[in-house]
């Protein structure tokens, strides 16, 4: 049950030509600070990666401000509502990439691979086919312990550690896939929209991206089609159909994902071990 007045949780990215990132830091950690807000800004020169809590006025602030700068305007945000601060603190950082897939001639603002709404792609998860009469595959670019929380029925896991290894991985099974329609999919948008490029640029006929990724899914349809919760990089660990926080946790020592059931095991300590690392310790 929500209290009274619930922090406000946004996400958000844009795929923008973003050069003076160094200078811009500072005012980002400004504003963070002066309206008390938490979380993680990514600065690159390819956009702007962000999550951040806070109190309803002081989001709404920040987007104000965030969208006075005309390079993000028009950015789209997801949001969920938590009873508690999900963030320990503040973070602006620099990186060279808003998502590591280590291929930069993928430039998204110069081009995105076709997009499918949240709504569309329930409808065509109904039908079993596309609108042009294709099966349609689910591709989840997720690592491999998030797509362990949740994903989509039937969905294509290739198990990747990191995001980085994605490209080869997808590239060995294009035959394999080619002949139906791909929609790539990741918690925001930002992962399967490099993806879905990088489909395009090696050969794939007929791949989409699915708009505003999980979150945005759940925001306009609800779980159809969906089996579990979606992890979430934050101390909520994972969010239900609603959006609403689960009891699943992380444990501190490992980073493994602890399911309710596993929290019942005297191996898990909070902060400090769970049935994953606790029981490979006691084997070695």
């Amino acid at each position: 049950m929500q209290s009274a007045t619930p922090i406000v949780n946004i996400a958000a990215y844009k795929f923008i030509t973003f050069d003076d990132t160094e200078a811009q830091r500072p005012r980002f950690q400004a504003i963070c600070a002066e309206l008390e807000l938490k979380g993680t800004i990514l600065l690159s020169p390819e956009g702007i990666n962000l999550f951040l809590a806070g109190a309803r006025d002081g989001i709404d602030q920040f987007l104000s401000w965030l969208r006075s700068d005309p390079r993000f305007t028009d950015i789209e945000v997801k949001e969920s509502f938590s009873e508690k601060q999900p963030f320990n603190r503040m973070l602006v950082r620099l990186k060279r990439e808003i998502i590591t897939m280590k291929h930069p001639l993928i430039k998204p603002e110069l081009g995105r691979a076709p997009a499918v709404s949240a709504a569309d792609l329930k409808r065509w998860l109904d039908n079993g086919k596309d609108d042009t009469g294709r099966p349609v595959v689910m591709v989840d670019t997720r690592n491999a312990f998030e797509v362990d929380v949740g994903t989509f029925e039937h969905t294509i896991d290739y198990r990747i550690t990191k995001f980085s290894e994605f490209p080869e991985v997808i590239e060995k099974h294009k035959d394999e896939l080619n002949d139906k329609t791909i929609v790539t999919f990741c918690t925001g948008g930002i992962r399967c929209e490099k993806a879905a490029i990088h489909m395009k640029n090696i050969g794939y006929q007929s791949v989409y991206q699915l708009e505003g990724g999980i979150l945005r899914y759940f925001e306009d349809v609800g779980g159809a089609h969906y089996q579990g919760d979606c992890f979430v990089f934050d101390h909520r660990t994972a969010l239900n159909p609603n959006l609403e926080e689960t009891e699943t946790r992380q444990c501190f020592a490992c980073r493994a994902v602890v399911t309710p059931r596993e929290q019942l095991s005297p191996l898990y300590v909070e902060g400090v071990s769970c049935p994953h690392c606790a029981s490979v310790a006691q084997a070695a």
